[in-house]
């Protein structure tokens, strides 16, 4: 008579589970791996045009407003692509234009070593502020005023060719010789930022005085 041997004791039983959760873990990954290709694929012009949402849209989404609102079915806030508005005097940025201005930016903020102090997209320092959102920081408002510039392209141009002059608080930043048309795409490569679909990062942007809704 053979010796009954419970389920949880035979070596095959568990040899087969590991198989059965292996290749089930195998495909759910490789199916995680295409809908996230899908998510963080670059938009193009003609989403912007048809009013097509992407978590990231086209370079030329710097020819339209930009604002940050609530959204009550997700719980946080997500960025919302309005109507055109200028960017330093033009609306019409062809989608290779505005591509060119993005990446003279990133490069521009990876020679400056930017992320020593700043973060962007949850990666580098936290000794100056987090510059995923800052085209949507209210200080600009005030900037502008200050520097005496009609818009915020330009009041922030001027700040990241004069930091040094134009101190936004305590922990000053360096003068790093960035030039006028380095400074115009960094303003660009951010304006991009800024429309990017975070899922609510950074968590403590939103209460800022006037981020909400563009103020």
């Amino acid at each position: 008579m053979s010796k009954k041997v419970s389920v949880w004791t035979d070596i095959r039983f568990w040899q087969r589970s590991a198989a059965w959760v292996t290749g089930f873990a195998a495909m759910l990954l490789i199916w995680l791996t295409f809908d996230s290709m899908g998510q963080i694929a670059m938009g193009t012009d003609n989403d912007l045009q048809n009013g097509v949402t992407k978590r990231v849209p086209s370079p030329s989404v710097i020819n339209y407003k930009i604002t940050y609102e609530m959204s009550d079915k997700r719980g946080h806030e997500v960025p919302v692509i309005g109507g055109k508005e200028t960017f330093f005097g033009r609306d019409d940025y062809s989608e290779e234009e505005a591509r060119a201005l993005l990446n003279l930016g990133k490069l521009g903020v990876q020679a400056k070593n930017c992320m020593n102090c700043h973060t962007l997209l949850g990666n580098g320092a936290y000794y100056a502020p987090d510059l995923t959102k800052a085209w949507l920081d209210p200080m600009w408002d005030g900037y502008m005023a200050r520097l005496g510039k009609d818009t915020k392209e330009e009041a922030m141009a001027e700040f990241l060719q004069f930091p040094s002059e134009n101190p936004s608080h305590g922990r000053m930043m360096p003068n790093l010789g960035i030039t006028a048309e380095e400074a115009k795409g960094i303003v660009a490569f951010l304006k991009h930022m800024s429309s990017i679909d975070t899922n609510g990062f950074p968590r403590n942007f939103s209460k800022m005085q006037g981020a909400i809704h563009g103020k």
